[in-house]
């Protein structure tokens, strides 16, 4: 696949996804798909790892994939955070994004 995220990078494990994150927002959701890096919210404030939590959560979900395969690796208390999604490919999580 051609034209490629630039927040998405292949990882022997799996793929990178450098998220944006905003806690105590609105609602739980990605809510951007554009720029460096993906956007989400999570309405739960960031505490004791609460939010990271959800935005694994959110970040599954939203991509169709089980909680087991996102790990947060970097950011853990930084609004710019980095994520290993495990079993999948660059171009299938970009595909998956492009149909949200």
């Amino acid at each position: 696949m051609s034209d490629l995220p630039p927040y998405l990078e292949a990882h022997p494990d799996g793929v990178l996804v450098t998220v944006q994150a905003r806690a105590g927002g609105s609602r739980n959701a990605i809510t951007e798909t554009q720029g460096d890096a993906l956007k989400m919210m999570v309405t739960q404030v960031p505490e004791k790892g609460k939010a990271n939590k959800v935005l694994c959560e959110v970040l599954a979900r939203g991509l169709g994939l089980r909680k087991s395969q996102v790990e947060l690796i970097s950011g853990e208390t930084s609004p710019r955070k980095k994520f290993l999604i495990r079993g999948t490919t660059v171009d299938e999580l970009a595909l998956r994004l492009a149909s949200n």
